[in-house]
């Protein structure tokens, strides 16, 4: 009988077994352990290196220091009281957990909790993505074959370009809710020192204002997020759009036969870019349900953004120079990275800027406590074409 061993196809030239040998090698256990470390739509630990890599590169990432930690326990204690004063929202039952922390830190933290909301979406871009494979070239020889490597490609694309995207955010966000999106671990508030840190120094900022201010915008969002209804229905609003999402697989599949896997800078290019990876086929219906997570998104951010603005008119002296450095600042941003290029979610500055347009014009209307009710429930939510005319959502709101 012959034994594994003794197989010649099993040995190398020299009578190593190649797989031991493979085993051996640093390289190749580490490529083994990133492709075997997820079985889902998205390779999270590739996720995880190429995101905190990203997030490091050509800079340093120091530690918090105790003094950063509590500076932004004071600040969102303070914070908190002011904004209940203002908006009259009940805070959260739980106390919020604060954290100061690294970029590479931030990164982490931020693929787990958007993981639970990544993870189906991706699911779902992976079987549209075949289900358009198939229809594209049923008949192709060897059309079964690419659509399975497709298949196969697609948790590690995604894994890459999710970690190339918060690696990117993580080297200029202040916040936990810079992605301001519901989440679980609602009871979090990370501040990101290295980043805060170089704000304050490029804008010549008090530190103690400037800290106050990302504060005051971290807990609006806790507070918005924190209703017991918000979560679930962001979660409904995007299963509802990818429940019918359609791939464009002819343009997937060019960019894809276009790159050249020995040229690392055409894939940084492909994972980098502005464009989604999969990009979406838009038609009547999905605009439709499209313009509903707009709608959220930019309601949600608005108010943060008037909120935080109000408050810090009220406690912070140097409001003002604080507000013109972040408009500026904001001026090279062009939507939100995360959804538009992940998924394919069109979200511009325009439409954040409609929405603290609205919440502005309602407060000045109506006040602040009408402002609140937006968020009595989903229903209560302003849409679209009520952002753009404040007096419709007063008039539906009674």
């Amino acid at each position: 009988m012959t034994t594994v061993e003794e197989r010649p196809e099993e040995r190398g030239p020299f009578e190593v077994p190649m797989g031991d040998v493979f085993a051996d090698v640093p390289l190749f256990r580490e490529i083994q352990r990133v492709l075997l470390s997820s079985s889902g739509a998205v390779n999270w630990e590739l996720a995880r290196q190429v995101g905190i890599a990203t997030a490091q590169w050509g800079r340093e990432d120091p530690p918090p220091t105790p003094e950063d930690q509590r500076t932004f326990e004071d600040a969102v204690r303070l914070a908190e009281l002011h904004v209940a004063e203002l908006t009259g929202l009940a805070p959260p039952p739980d106390l919020p957990r604060v954290r100061a922390v690294r970029r590479a830190e931030w990164v982490r933290a931020n693929i787990e909790s958007l993981r639970p909301l990544l993870e189906p979406a991706a699911a779902r871009i992976g079987e549209a993505v075949a289900a358009a494979q198939r229809e594209l070239a049923p008949a192709e020889p060897g059309a079964e074959l690419a659509a399975q490597v497709l298949s196969q490609l697609s948790p590690l694309l995604l894994g890459a370009q999710v970690g190339a995207v918060l690696g990117i955010l993580g080297q200029r966000v202040l916040g936990q809710y810079d992605v301001a999106v519901p989440r679980p671990g609602a009871g979090e508030l990370l501040f990101v020192v290295p980043n805060v840190r170089a704000f304050e120094r490029d804008w010549s900022l008090p530190p103690t204002e400037f800290r106050a201010w990302v504060a005051v915008h971290e807990v609006v969002h806790r507070f918005e997020f924190g209703r017991p209804w918000v979560p679930g229905r962001f979660r409904e609003l995007l299963d509802d759009f990818l429940s019918t999402l359609r791939i464009d697989a002819g343009s997937l599949r060019e960019r894809l036969e276009r790159l050249d896997p020995a040229d690392p800078e055409a894939l940084r290019e492909l994972l980098g870019s502005e464009e989604a990876l999969f990009g979406a086929v838009l038609d009547h219906e999905q605009r439709l349900k499209l313009g509903r997570i707009q709608a959220f998104m930019a309601a949600a951010e608005g108010y943060g953004d008037h909120v935080t603005a109000a408050v810090a008119r009220r406690i912070l002296p140097s409001h003002a120079r604080i507000a013109e450095a972040l408009r500026r600042y904001r001026e090279t941003e062009v939507g939100d990275a995360v959804f538009e290029r992940l998924l394919g979610i069109e979200m511009k500055r325009e439409q954040y800027r409609s929405g603290a347009a609205f919440c502005d014009r309602i407060a000045e209307l109506a006040g602040e406590e009408t402002l609140a009710r937006m968020w009595e429930g989903a229903e209560a939510l302003p849409s679209l074409p009520e952002l753009e005319e404040p007096r419709l959502w007063l008039a539906r709101m009674g």
